[in-house]
C-alpha cells in the first residue's frame, strides 16, 4: 500500500510521519532526501551555487540554508529556479526508494510540497493523507520553532493554501490539539490503512 502524506510547514506532518513510522509503515521522507542531494560534493549543491552566488555556502562548502531561504522565499521566481535543480532529483531518489520497498509495507511518502507538484504528483497513491492545522496555529508553531514572524508568513504563503491540500484528501489528520489527540487520530488511520 503507498499513501502520500502531506501538509503545510507547522502542521505537524513530521510528528504525524514519525508517529506511523513507530506503527509499522516504511517512511520516505522527501525533506531528508531534499537535503542529503544537497550535500558538499552533490551536483545539485554545485548548480545552487552556480544560480545565487556563493553567498548560499558556508564557509566550510555546505550549504547555507538560512542565505538560500531569504532568497527563495521573497520571490517565486527565484523559489521556482531552485525547485528546477532539485526537484528532479528528489523525484527520482524518492522513486528508487519506492521500488526498493517490501511488496508488503504500508508505505508512506512523506512530502510537503505534494499539492504543489501538480496533478502528475497525485497520481498511483492508494491514498493521499494531509495534516492539516489552521494557518494562525502554523504560524504560532514556527515562530516557536525560532522563526521570525515575516519569514514564517512568507513560508506558509510560498505553499499551497489549506483549501488545496484539503480537496485531494482521502483522509486528514486534524493536528489543531495535543499530543494525546493526534495520536489517537493515528491510530484510527492506520488501523484504516491495514484493513486497506
Amino acid at each position: 500500500m503507498k499513501i502520500a502524506l502531506t501538509g503545510g510547514i507547522g502542521s505537524g506532518k513530521s510528528t504525524v510521519s514519525r508517529l506511523l513510522a513507530d506503527r509499522g509503515a516504511v517512511v520516505i521522507d522527501a525533506d531528508a532526501i531534499a537535503r542529503e542531494i544537497v550535500e558538499p560534493g552533490e551536483p545539485a549543491l554545485a548548480e545552487i551555487a552556480e544560480a545565487f552566488g556563493a553567498g548560499v555556502l558556508s564557509r566550510d562548502g555546505s550549504l547555507n540554508r538560512s542565505a538560500l531561504a531569504d532568497l527563495v522565499f521573497r520571490d517565486e521566481s527565484v523559489l521556482a529556479v531552485l525547485n528546477s535543480i532539485t526537484h528532479p532529483r528528489i523525484a527520482s531518489r524518492s522513486a528508487e526508494l519506492i521500488s526498493a520497498a517490501p511488496a508488503d509495507a504500508v508505505l508512506v511518502y512523506d512530502m510537503p510540497l505534494l499539492v504543489e507538484q501538480g496533478a502528475s504528483a497525485l497520481r498511483g497513491w492508494d491514498a493521499i493523507v494531509v495534516v492539516d492545522a489552521p494557518d494562525d496555529l502554523r504560524l504560532r508553531r514556527l515562530v516557536q520553532r525560532g522563526l521570525d514572524a515575516d519569514d514564517a508568513q512568507r513560508r506558509i504563503a510560498a505553499q499551497a493554501p489549506r483549501e488545496d491540500r484539503l480537496s485531494v484528501a482521502d483522509h486528514v489528520i486534524d493536528n489543531d490539539g495535543d499530543l494525546s489527540a493526534l495520536e489517537a487520530q493515528v491510530d484510527a488511520l492506520w488501523e484504516r490503512l491495514r484493513l486497506g
